[in-house]
């Protein structure tokens, strides 16, 4: 296996070189202190946070796209879509789940309201 095809192990590593993934990042990790249980899982692909069921996740879009929009995505989980124009995208993959893509172009747009949603998506994965 190559350098490049390995996991990183840790999410700084998958974040590395992204000023606002590592900003972002660390602002996820104090929004979700308060749910102490919160499982942090990183790959190839994404940095997910966990209860019982994913419901966070931190992603580099330029991994998939030739032009990305942002340095990093925060796609949250939720059983209801938030009407936030926001948001990139919206996918309601199943009848009980709406994911919502948010780009991330500063820390500053993880707001009261994404920690809001980040919250209740960690109650809901429980």
């Amino acid at each position: 296996m190559t350098q490049d095809a390995q996991e990183p192990s840790t999410a700084e590593g998958y974040l590395a070189g992204s000023e606002v993934g590592l900003a972002t990042l660390a602002r996820v990790r104090e929004v979700l202190a308060s749910h102490p249980d919160v499982v942090e899982r990183t790959t190839r692909s994404q940095v997910a946070f966990r209860r019982r069921t994913g419901f966070a996740f931190l992603w580099r879009p330029g991994q998939y796209l030739r032009h990305p929009g942002a340095q990093v995505v925060l796609s949250i989980g939720l059983p209801h879509r938030v009407g936030a124009a926001r948001f990139k995208e919206v996918a309601h993959p199943n009848a009980s789940r709406w994911i919502h893509h948010l780009e991330v172009h500063e820390v500053g747009d993880l707001d009261d309201d994404v920690a809001a949603w980040l919250r209740a998506a960690a109650d809901a994965a429980g």
